[in-house]
């Protein structure tokens, strides 16, 4: 991917906060991270206006400050507004954040692709990994829109309902063009949000995928009962697993030991709110996955992103030759080819090697 550079209407797209109140932001989906991003950037001051597909939606919004169906409890900003017409939501937009499911982005950016001006930035939220195409969102967008578009990740430990409640939290935001990264993190900066610019796009975005695949596993661990030593050692050396495939991706190794990496693997594997670790709580008290998915859909819980992304990352670490098993036993608890209990019984019984740093195991593996 080329890097894409800053122009001077970029400078000034971007500037200073006090200029806020002249710019217009649009919000692409209405579930909990989307309008968690959306007061995140209107109680900076901005003008949000988010593009949802129900008329209810955009009514409780418009009318009554609240989301009938995501976060309603909370009290939505007077300058966030919503529509579910597109070419009014981006009519004179100053940039987009992107907040649709990954795996539904590539159709939805296709159908938006003559209405989104080629100029204009698109931070994008959605973690994981294409299920057929291994693809990440700085691929999928460039192709969803057939052309090149200035574009930027955000990914950290940032559960939607705690950034509503306006609770401390933390994220990184990166692009390749790092002058873009940071204009483009103080946008969503303030006085309970930290955003750290980056450049490593391989890294944040690899970080946000793989955690939701050993936070499945985590819940699994829960839901067994198995206790907090069982799940801590699930998620530190899944961690490892992470570091080991971001790293031959291209990733760097301080970005996944930080806020999108192993932070937002913490939050996703411990936290009560982790719909990855709910799907993996659920299967460990012995539903099926289609059981559990079918609850979450009827009950509008949100899209589990582990499920999908858990393949991929097999098929990824395969292709790179990195060990990750892991992630392969993730696989073969979602795919039902094994029962969890048997698959953990198998984990602990599996050769221990030496525990060394990355770049000593990077070494080893040229003789494996």
């Amino acid at each position: 991917m080329k890097r894409m550079k800053s122009s001077s209407s970029m400078t000034n797209l971007l500037g200073a906060h006090q200029e806020s109140a002249e710019m217009k932001v649009t919000v692409f989906g209405s579930g909990s991270f989307g309008m968690a991003m959306a007061t995140l950037v209107a109680r900076n001051g901005f003008d949000v206006v988010v593009l949802t597909r129900r008329e209810e939606v955009a009514e409780g919004i418009n009318k009554d400050r609240r989301n009938p169906t995501h976060l309603k409890e909370f009290l939505l900003p007077e300058n966030l507004k919503a529509t579910t017409d597109a070419v009014e939501a981006l009519r004179g937009t100053s940039f987009i954040v992107h907040c649709i499911p990954l795996q539904s982005t590539k159709s939805f950016l296709e159908s938006m692709k003559d209405k989104i001006e080629p100029g204009v930035p698109i931070v994008s939220t959605s973690k994981g990994l294409h299920t057929e195409t291994l693809e990440m969102m700085h691929e999928i967008i460039p192709n969803a829109l057939g052309r090149p578009q200035p574009v930027a990740f955000l990914s950290g430990p940032t559960f939607a309902q705690d950034i509503m409640a306006n609770t401390p939290s933390g994220a990184v935001l990166a692009s390749e063009d790092i002058m873009m990264s940071r204009k483009l993190a103080h946008l969503f900066s303030g006085p309970t949000m930290r955003v750290y610019p980056s450049e490593d796009v391989i890294g944040v975005q690899v970080g946000g995928a793989l955690k939701n695949v050993i936070a499945i596993l985590a819940g699994v661990a829960e839901g067994l009962g198995l206790g907090i030593n069982a799940v801590a050692l699930l998620v530190t050396r899944g961690c490892r697993e992470m570091n080991r495939l971001a790293v031959a991706m291209g990733g760097q190794e301080h970005t996944m030991n930080g806020l999108a990496g192993i932070g937002d693997l913490m939050l996703t594997c411990l936290g009560g709110l982790s719909r990855n670790k709910r799907v993996g709580i659920e299967l460990g008290r012995g539903k099926n996955l289609e059981q559990v998915l079918k609850e979450r859909a009827e009950s509008l819980q949100g899209v589990a992103e582990g499920v999908a992304t858990t393949p991929a990352a097999v098929k990824l670490a395969t292709r790179y030759r990195i060990p990750t098993p892991i992630m392969f036993m993730a696989n073969r608890l979602l795919k039902g080819e094994d029962d969890a209990a048997n698959l953990l019984k198998d984990m602990m019984e599996a050769p221990m090697l030496d525990d060394v740093s990355l770049e000593m195991e990077f070494q080893a593996m040229k003789y494996w």
